[in-house]
C-alpha cells in the first residue's frame, strides 16, 4: 500500500508540474510576445530602435541577475524572487512612463509652435512652407513629429491623413485641436493664423492652470511617497540596531506573512492618496 501511495503521490506532482509548465509556458510566450511587438513599437514611436529578440534576451538577464544580486546580498529567496518579478514587469510600466513625458513635452512644445506658425501664415507663407520652416527651429519632440509627419507626406501620404498619423502618436487635445484647425481650414478655408493663434493662447492658459494645480499637490504627493517609505526605513534600522528580534521578519512564514500584508496596506494608502491629489484639468 505505501508503495501505491507513493506512485500516486510521484504521479499527482508529476500531473501538477506539467500543468504548471504548460501554464507559466503560455504566459512567459504571451509575455515575449508582448515585450517584442507592443513595447517595441513604443519605443519606435521614441524613435528609439531596438532589435526585439535583443531586447527580450537582455530584459530576461537582468531580471535574473539582480534577483540573483539581491539573493546573494540579503539571502532572502523570497526577497530576490520579488525583486525578479518587478525587474520582469517594469519595462512596460518604464516605457509607459516616457510616453507620457514624452506627451507632455510635446504639448508644453506646441503652443510656441503655433504662434511661430500663426506669424510664418501672417506673413504669407503657405501652410506646408510655414510648417517646415517652424519645424527646422524646433526641438524634439516637437520636431521629430512634424519632420516625420513631412516626409510622410513626401512620400505620398495626403495632408489629412499625415495629420491624423500624428494624432495617433500625440493622443492629446491639445493635438486634437491643431489636427482639427488645420483639417477644417483645408477643406473650407477659413482664418488659420487666427485660429492657431487662439488654440496657442487657451493651451498656454491651460498649462498655466495646470503648473498650479501641480505645485498646490505636491505637498500631498510628496506626503504619501514619505508614507509608504517610511515603515520600509523603520524596519532597516531596527534590523541594524537588533538583528536577532528582526530574524522572525525575515526567515519565518509568520514574519513574511506581515510584510505582505504591509506591502498590501502601504500600497493601497499610497493609490488612494494619489487618486485624492490627481486632479485632471
Amino acid at each position: 500500500m505505501i508503495w501505491v501511495a507513493l506512485i500516486c503521490i510521484m504521479i499527482f506532482i508529476a500531473l501538477v508540474f506539467v500543468l504548471l509548465q504548460r501554464v507559466f509556458g503560455k504566459m512567459l510566450k504571451d509575455r515575449e510576445m508582448r515585450i517584442k511587438t507592443e513595447t517595441t513599437q513604443r519605443l519606435q514611436d521614441f524613435f528609439v530602435f531596438i532589435d526585439p529578440s535583443a531586447l527580450w534576451s537582455g530584459h530576461i538577464v537582468l531580471s535574473f541577475l539582480l534577483a540573483l544580486a539581491v539573493w546573494a546580498i540579503s539571502g532572502l529567496w523570497w526577497l530576490a524572487g520579488m525583486v525578479g518579478v518587478l525587474v520582469f514587469l517594469l519595462p512596460n510600466r518604464l516605457v509607459h512612463r516616457m510616453r507620457q513625458r514624452r506627451l507632455a513635452q510635446f504639448d508644453r512644445q506646441l503652443p510656441d509652435m503655433l504662434l511661430a506658425l500663426a506669424a510664418a501664415l501672417r506673413a504669407g507663407a503657405g501652410v506646408h512652407a510655414a510648417l517646415a520652416r517652424v519645424t527646422a527651429e524646433a526641438v524634439p519632440p516637437l520636431s521629430q513629429e512634424f519632420a516625420l509627419m513631412q516626409r510622410q507626406q513626401r512620400l505620398g501620404v495626403p495632408f489629412e491623413q499625415s495629420l491624423d498619423h500624428l494624432l495617433l502618436r500625440m493622443p492629446s487635445e491639445a493635438s486634437g485641436l491643431f489636427v482639427s484647425a488645420l483639417k477644417i481650414a483645408s477643406q473650407s478655408g477659413g482664418n488659420l493664423a487666427e485660429a492657431l493663434e487662439r488654440i496657442a493662447t487657451t493651451l498656454q492658459s491651460r498649462l498655466q492652470i495646470q503648473d498650479r494645480i501641480r505645485s498646490l499637490t505636491s505637498q500631498g504627493k510628496m506626503q504619501a511617497w514619505v508614507m509608504a517609505g517610511l515603515p520600509l526605513v523603520l524596519m532597516l534600522v531596527l534590523n541594524a540596531l537588533d538583528p536577532a528580534a528582526m530574524a522572525m521578519m525575515w526567515h519565518h512564514p509568520a514574519g513574511w506573512l506581515v510584510l505582505g500584508l504591509i506591502l498590501f496596506l502601504e500600497t493601497l494608502g499610497l493609490w488612494f492618496i494619489l487618486k485624492i491629489v490627481n486632479i485632471d484639468v
